[in-house]
């Protein structure tokens, strides 16, 4: 007879599409998306972009720990349903003080996190009772308690509140990796982390886009504000071009390869590196938006290049190294597409946006055409 626990845990035979509300989820997390990129938009510094970054990966760890549960439990548990109710409720609040997460709202920003990530555990203390998976969510409590101390920490010390929310970040990233060591619980093992490559891998192109549609939302609002003059109307072409060419190289030729490449991998390795390097693809998408909005708003302008090359190079970089992951071979279109990216970034300084734009978007062009072409072969990496 199987046991109530056992039950509530996903199985072999279990669908492996996203659930309603594993959807309803994810609108919390396009509503954050969107508040940062208004955050970039507002300060155009390095300084800024950082506390940006910071933000972005509390936000994509929410998420991450979120989808993961979501794999663990079965899809129609009750405790999936107020785990993911839970979570769209705490990135909801987390995107709501994103505008002042490292000032005055940082106890709201940190607060939906932490309570999030303890309430998670807990009840799966309750509803895992007497199951050996049950040691999974022990260790994983165990360090949400480590991380959520310094985040709670940094909300009551302004002055010290970066570097402990960064040491508490890479708390979260580091402990799927190490599998989550507790003294006298030791290490998870593979199988207690074992992720369902379909399940994830249709997570991973969910989310991504997701952040494709921040990025088309953002030019069409920019666009309804800027008026259809001549060159704001190439802006928005050149930015409706260039999402198209970031779905594209997305998806083509290590995206259909994602979900085997979860299955049969090291989950404490691969399952987690593929998590962090979308996190570095939506950053870029992110990025990319707010670039959008600036050179449909302004296209006759100069400055703020950076945001609209490093947005694709940062886009570029994550999903070089995803199929760097996913094959051990290096994409070389990709690869020269990067510091290439850089280059025009560098040519274009003292030039309207417009022109940066159009660099940039006849650049990833020519990396997709060139990638689907294979003309150039790629390289097996040792």
């Amino acid at each position: 007879m199987v046991s109530r626990p056992e039950r509530l845990l996903r199985h072999r035979e279990d669908p492996a599409s996203a659930t309603f509300l594993e959807l309803f989820f994810d609108l919390a997390f396009v509503f954050a998306l969107n508040q940062l990129t208004m955050v970039l938009l507002a300060d155009l510094s390095i300084a800024a972009a950082l506390r940006g970054a910071i933000l972005l990966a509390a936000l994509w760890w929410l998420w991450v720990a979120t989808t993961w549960s979501a794999d663990w439990y079965a899809p129609g548990a009750l405790v999936l349903r107020v785990v993911l109710i839970g979570a769209a409720l705490g990135g909801l609040l987390m995107g709501t003080a994103v505008p002042s997460a490292l000032g005055g709202r940082a106890e709201l920003f940190a607060g939906a996190l932490v309570a999030t990530e303890l309430g998670r555990g807990l009840l799966g203390l309750l509803v895992l009772r007497n199951h050996p998976r049950q040691r999974r969510t022990v260790r994983i409590l165990c360090w949400s308690v480590v991380s959520g101390a310094l985040w709670m920490a940094g909300v009551f010390t302004p002055t010290a509140r970066v570097p402990l929310w960064l040491l508490a970040l890479a708390i979260h990233y580091l402990g799927p990796s190490l599998g989550w060591p507790v003294p006298g619980l030791g290490r998870a093992t593979p199988e207690e982390h074992q992720l369902t490559g379909r399940h994830l891998a249709e997570r991973y192109q969910q989310v991504f886009v997701i952040s494709l549609g921040e990025l088309v939302l953002t030019a069409g609002l920019g666009y309804a504000r800027a008026g259809t003059g001549l060159a704001h109307t190439v802006a928005f072409v050149l930015v409706f071009a260039t999402a198209v060419l970031l779905g594209l190289l997305y998806v083509t030729p290590a995206g259909q390869q994602l979900a085997p490449a979860i299955q049969r991998a090291d989950p404490t390795r691969f399952g987690a590196g593929s998590a962090y390097l979308h996190l570095v693809i939506v950053g870029g998408v992110v990025a990319t938006a707010a670039g959008a909005e600036l050179v449909i708003a302004r296209p006759d302008e100069a400055g703020a290049v950076a945001f609209v090359v490093t947005g694709p190079a940062l886009f570029l970089t994550g999903r070089l190294l995803l199929s760097t992951a996913i094959h051990r071979r290096l994409s070389w279109p990709r690869l020269v597409g990067v510091p290439l990216l850089v280059v025009v970034g560098v040519v274009t300084t003292g030039l309207p946006l417009l022109a940066a734009t159009a660099a940039t978007t006849v650049l990833l062009s020519v990396v997709a055409v060139v990638e689907r072409a294979g003309v150039f072969s790629t390289r097996q990496v040792v």
